[in-house]
């Protein structure tokens, strides 16, 4: 009978307990933030704790089984073996199941996602394609109920894409969408063919974590905070006040003025407000290079020979070749139904990684 170590388990049985405590209390409800952390944490925990409770019980049961075999009784003994056979492959599965439970997140895994579609070789059967693969991506999420922003879009003259940036919101996003990234081969015949020829074109798919909102920290030791009088247009008042502010972020250089208030409180508030926006601004152009330089990591060159998937339109197949996994059915998938190729995928992933952690 397979078994797993379970000071683990019970170590996150009690910590789900703790929070269940937690999140009821008057004092915690009333922290908003820290209510939704905490509520956070315990969706985490809840399918470990829930498949746990299954494990035991399976166990629980198997002990009771093995007891009956025992009794003396021919025909309660074979019942009872019967019933062992059965709560042995149950605990090999439910075994398998919580070890991939337990394997480390990936912390983007809770992220919502950014997908960019570019064409890459073929030219306009490949922008073409771009675009159908936008659609498919699109469906995809409505069928799991997901949003979607469109961010920016660049067509041809045909209908095609020259390029498409979208956002995709909802549970889970980009744990499910980050197989993705990669170049997408398509092989068919061409609505701009005039022979019948069957073309191979290419198409680069990139998908992101969402980039967090920065939290833009300003310590007041950063900053240096000037008083002076205001000019120009205001009548006397503001020629007679220091109610100008004048901000200088220290770490950065960047300085923020305002006079537009005739409150020196105002204007200060004002001043915070745009250097909080400055800021966030500048933090964000940092991690926007290092989000450029991902996507640059992901999609390769594009060309016909660099593919994760191909397209098959003639022999109507879709195939991943990363894990070797071929469906006949290029029509529903086009149309959204993904879902038993990124299970696949995701199964494939847990395999390796399940595999690594026993090595």
């Amino acid at each position: 009978m397979q078994t797993i170590k379970t000071d683990r388990l019970d170590a996150i049985a009690e910590r789900y307990a703790q929070l269940e405590d937690k999140i009821q209390d008057p004092a915690v409800i009333a922290d908003n933030k820290a209510w939704a952390e905490l509520c956070r944490e315990r969706s985490e925990l809840s399918p470990i704790v829930d498949k746990y409770a299954e494990y035991k019980k399976a166990k629980s049961d198997y002990a009771a089984a093995a007891e009956m075999q025992g009794s003396g009784d021919a025909e309660l003994e074979a019942l009872a073996r019967e019933e062992c056979d059965s709560l042995t492959e149950k605990l090999a599965t439910l075994v398998d199941e919580l070890k991939i439970l337990l394997l480390p997140k990936d912390p983007d895994d809770g992220k919502n996602a950014v997908l960019e579609i570019r064409p890459a070789a073929g030219g306009e059967e490949a922008a073409l394609f771009a675009s159908e693969l936008c659609r498919m991506y699109k469906m995809f999420a409505e069928r799991r109920r997901w949003k979607v922003e469109d961010i920016s879009l660049n067509t041809t003259e045909l209908g095609g894409v020259k390029e498409a940036v979208f956002g995709i919101s909802g549970k889970d996003v980009f744990s499910f969408l980050k197989y993705e990234s990669g170049v997408h081969r398509v092989q068919r015949v061409p609505v701009t063919e005039t022979q019948g020829r069957v073309h191979t074109s290419t198409v680069t798919v990139a998908v992101l974590p969402e980039a967090e909102t920065v939290d833009v920290d300003i310590n007041e030791k950063d900053i240096k905070i000037d008083t002076y009088r205001s000019s120009g247009a205001g009548g006397q008042h503001i020629n007679k006040t220091d109610s100008a502010i004048r901000i200088t972020h220290l770490p950065t250089g960047i300085v923020v003025t305002c006079q537009d208030q005739r409150s020196q409180t105002k204007n200060k508030e004002r001043a915070f407000a745009v250097l909080a926006t400055k800021l966030y601004d500048y933090y964000q152009g940092q991690k926007d290079e290092a989000y450029a330089s991902l996507r640059k990591g992901q999609v390769g060159t594009g060309d016909r020979s660099e593919r994760i998937r191909t397209y098959n339109f003639p022999q109507g197949r879709v195939t991943d070749h990363r894990i070797g996994f071929t469906i006949y059915s290029i029509d529903e998938f086009m149309n959204g139904d993904l879902d038993k190729t990124v299970e696949a995928l995701r199964l494939a992933d847990q395999t390796a990684k399940l595999e690594g952690a026993a090595d």
